[in-house]
């Protein structure tokens, strides 16, 4: 039996340049872009007429990746920036950091604000989530001790 493997996080944006910017000032690295546009678009993602430009983002281990994607077309309707994180759906996605106080520091210019506080949680890890573009959250985790 083979197993799965996470290939990517796919994350929709309506700023691509914004996005890559809070991602790259957290430490992932541009891999590639391209636009994508055409009928088997369309049958993969089951909407007409796409036309989209995407970055592909990975982690500096190799080991992860993130796609951001930005639609030309079709339109579609607005995400809820300021959804709470208990809000139903994909909410947050976790990057374990070495020193995430420097992280916070990268990501304020990129507009990363804390959604509550950075905690120490049982002499383990400093954790808290920040939101970024688009109301993505993003949980920080330091391991410490």
């Amino acid at each position: 039996m083979v197993l799965p493997r996470l290939e990517h996080v796919g994350i929709v944006v309506a700023d691509l340049e914004a996005a890559k910017a809070f991602f790259t000032a957290l430490g992932l690295e541009v891999a590639g872009e391209m636009s994508v546009e055409g009928r088997a678009v369309d049958r993969i993602v089951g909407l007409g007429g796409v036309r989209s430009d995407m970055a592909m983002l990975r982690t500096p281990d190799g080991h992860g990746q993130l796609e951001l994607i930005r639609y030309r077309a079709p339109s579609s309707p607005r995400g809820d920036s300021e959804a709470p994180s208990n809000a139903p759906g994909l909410r947050h996605i976790l990057f374990e950091v070495a020193d995430i106080e420097g992280v916070l520091a990268r990501l304020r210019p990129h507009g990363g604000q804390l959604v509550g506080e950075l905690v120490e949680y049982e002499d383990s890890f400093k954790l808290c989530y920040v939101r970024g573009p688009e109301g993505i959250i993003v949980e920080l985790a330091e391991r410490i001790g």
